[in-house]
């Protein structure tokens, strides 16, 4: 498989990249705007309600609408303006591939590994590929909107869509997100970032409220976006189901047009998650486009707008401005010129190859106690336990779910009767982890048990050279889960038999972070996530050295609940968990107070409490080592030097942190590395520094105080090298 070697990439290429890339698209943008005004100039009054709302044409909902013939089975469907050569806007989920809904399609797609995985590699340019695939594939189906992009951070480790996202640092996740955006919209489709904004869980989603000041959320979760945003430029941004601050996000003013479309003047158009529209009002506090209407209370951006339209005149004017933008995406991507049709054709092998490359750059070690990994090929009697290691690896559930061509390995229905329950399935890749480890140790004797019998697992332990479980968390859009053990006794199961056999090495394939209370009794651990099309040969090829380790954790894995700003998650045994989000009483409410950590998520309120992880953020082994050294900056830019001091070829992921400001703890994320050598190489990395991860949020702008600011390289969030100390002017800049 292709190697992506990169240097720097985080720091030269995003930051040279960016501005390039801003330019080139506001001359694409000045063209399709100029384009979106003459054709809004030529719509009728009853054209103007038809890009404005959409249908999901699937049998879902109390009412479900007619399907046009035109319609594919997908997430959504707007009919288009063919008198004006509007095109039809034909919708899939999701960020991890092109989802399966329900198979109705009788197709199947390529699944990328989780964000977390992807999240994992710290490598922009490998995720623009995974993009571009994933944006190949809806394209070849006959799709021309993937709502993608998900970048939600990571405010609890046990919100269920954390699989999903792409981990707790809004300068990773907004890079990462950008160049995915960037790879999807290569193939003249729209993609969306989501959701817009603090969706931190997925109890009571539909009317949790996320309370937050407007300054610790331009620090976190909306830099997160307009990194993203700046980089991709996406042609939609996908509204949230939660309140923020007592509004519903798809009905928030502050949201929608304070912050996205005037303070970041944002051109592309607004679409609201399905279900999430709370009325017509709505329209004038910024949401652009109903999508899936039938999942809400009633069609406001049909009939009840146009009428509006005829008789006040804020109406009429914010309606020609949801067309203007929701054509200028379409313009802007091409999609009018580069019609989509299904059908098309899939390099199947090729597109798995990618997504097996960002599964390998993805899984990080997290021990290896004396050199247990990786495995010699003749090692002798393997003994594999558990996580249907011989059937694939598992998936993540929800809209996002992804099958592959074939169907899958292992599906488990968990979702009762609902129109939803479809969604809720226990699916695992047909990727064996189990085939791939004997393939990788022809000479071995390789025995496989499912671990449903503790006592057979143990037995079975002590007869082996080596024993490799396999445990699984299965998360899911629509449930959290209720604490961080693995479930089904699995914590048990590791526990005995690491006391069977001290050479017990855990894979674990999981939603989000975990505790491990046998943590110290194996011999390895890996954390190999939500692994994808190719997931079986990447864990195998991990595991017997034909891959080195690179990944790094990009949440940050607690060593107790009581560390978590909340320890119990909000409406957690409260309010019974189903898809929907809602309650059958409208008068329930429930409040998340972001407040507490303010813009302080993960490592960063680690460090601010002076919390030590179980595993930090940005964490992760390898078979080599490296050494980094030479630190040089003025806070605006640095370099530093990198060397591979071992006896392997490896990629390494050096991190540079701002520690403190003004003498205070103030640790943020502000550029990163990865870097391929060779045994004994070296090279000199450079990087911009966002100043914005310097400054403070206020009053509408940013604010960088006079001052001294410590900055240090660290292999994670807590190992850190030498400080070097910078004193900075103070400055302020708006958006």
């Amino acid at each position: 498989m292709k190697t992506i070697h990169t240097a720097a990439l985080a720091g030269i290429a995003f930051a040279l990249s960016i501005p390039v890339a801003i330019a080139a698209q506001e001359d694409a943008g000045e063209a399709a705007s100029a384009k979106a005004a003459a054709t809004l100039a030529q719509m009728t009054q009853e054209e103007k309600t038809v890009l404005t709302h959409g249908i999901m044409p699937l049998p879902i909902g109390p009412n479900p609408p007619p399907v046009p013939p035109e319609a594919l089975p997908g997430a959504g469907y707007v009919p288009g303006i063919p008198r004006l050569g509007v095109p039809a806007l034909l919708e899939t989920d999701a960020s991890l591939g092109v989802s399966y809904v329900f198979g109705l399609r009788g197709d199947g797609a390529t699944a990328l590994p989780s964000g977390l995985a992807q999240a994992s590699t710290f490598n922009p340019e490998l995720i623009e590929q995974g993009g571009a695939m994933i944006g190949g594939e809806a394209r070849a189906k006959g799709f021309n909107v993937l709502l993608a992009g998900g970048v939600n951070l990571m405010r609890d480790p046990r919100n269920g869509r954390n699989f999903e996202y792409l981990g707790e640092d809004p300068l990773l996740a907004g890079t990462l997100v950008g160049h995915a955006i960037r790879g999807i919209q290569s193939n003249n489709i729209i993609s969306t970032i989501k959701h817009f904004a603090l969706n931190g869980q997925e109890t009571a989603r539909k009317f949790v409220d996320s309370t937050i000041t407007p300054a610790a959320a331009h620090e976190s979760d909306f830099l997160a976006f307009k990194i993203g945003i700046e980089i991709g430029n996406p042609g939609s941004v996908m509204c949230a189901y939660n309140r923020v601050n007592g509004e519903q996000a798809c009905a928030s003013d502050w949201l929608l047009n304070d912050v996205l479309k005037t303070e970041w003047g944002y051109k592309g158009f607004v679409m609201s998650d399905w279900g999430a529209v709370p009325g017509l009002e709505a329209a004038l506090n910024g949401l652009d486009q109903q999508s899936g209407a039938q999942l809400d209370a009633a069609v406001f951006f049909d009939e009840p707008l146009a009428t509006a339209a005829r008789s006040d005149p804020a109406y009429a004017r914010r309606l020609d401005d949801m067309n203007e933008r929701i054509l200028w995406a379409i313009y802007d991507n091409g999609l009018d010129t580069n019609p989509v049709r299904p059908g098309g054709a899939i390099d199947f092998e090729a597109n798995a190859a990618i997504a097996g490359e960002v599964t390998e750059q993805g899984i990080v070690l997290l021990r290896n106690e004396g050199g247990a990994l990786p495995l010699a090929a003749e090692a002798g009697r393997i003994l594999v336990v558990g996580g249907y290691a011989d059937a694939g690896v598992l998936s993540g559930a929800g809209s996002s779910q992804v099958q592959g061509e074939g169907g899958p390995a292992v599906s488990i229905p968990l979702g009762g009767g609902s129109d939803f329950a479809p969604f809720f399935v226990e699916t695992y890749h047909s990727s064996s982890p189990l085939d791939a480890i004997r393939a990788s140790a022809p000479d071995a004797d390789v025995v496989y048990r499912n671990g449903r019998y503790l006592s057979e697992a143990v037995a079975q332990a002590r007869q082996a050279d080596v024993v490799i479980v396999f445990a699984t968390q299965w998360s899911t859009e629509g449930f959290d889960q209720p604490d961080l053990s693995l479930p089904n006794g699995q914590d048990a199961l590791i526990a005995a038999v690491a006391e069977a056999n001290p050479k017990t090495i855990v894979v674990l394939e999981t939603g989000g972070p975990v505790l491990m209370p046998w943590l110290d009794r194996t011999a390895a651990v890996v954390e190999a996530w939500y692994a994808g099309a190719r997931g079986g040969p990447a864990i195998a090829d991990v595991l017997f050295g034909k891959v080195n380790p690179s990944g790094h954790l990009p949440i940050t894995f607690p060593a107790s609940l009581e560390q978590l700003p909340r320890p119990v998650l909000d409406g957690m045994g409260r309010f019974e968990p189903n898809f929907s989000g809602a309650s059958a009483n409208p008068d329930d409410e429930l409040a998340a107070d972001y407040n507490i950590e303010g813009s302080d998520l993960g490592y960063r309120w680690n460090a601010r409490q002076g919390h030590e992880a179980l595993f930090p953020f940005g964490f992760g082994l390898s078979y080599t080592t490296f050494a980094t050294d030479g630190l040089n900056t003025d806070g605006r830019t640095a370099s530093f030097s990198v060397r591979n001091t071992g006896d392997k070829a490896g990629a390494d992921v050096t991190q540079l942190y701002l520690v403190r400001r003004g003498g205070e703890v103030k640790q943020r994320l502000v550029g990163f590395a990865r870097v391929d050598l060779e045994p004994g190489a070296s090279r000199k990395v450079e990087l911009t520094i966002d100043q914005r991860l310097l400054a403070d949020w206020r009053d509408g702008e940013w604010v960088m105080p006079a001052g001294s600011y410590e900055f240090a390289l660290g292999e994670d969030a807590e190992r850190l090298g030498p400080v070097t100390t910078v004193d900075l002017p103070g400055r302020r800049w708006p958006q």
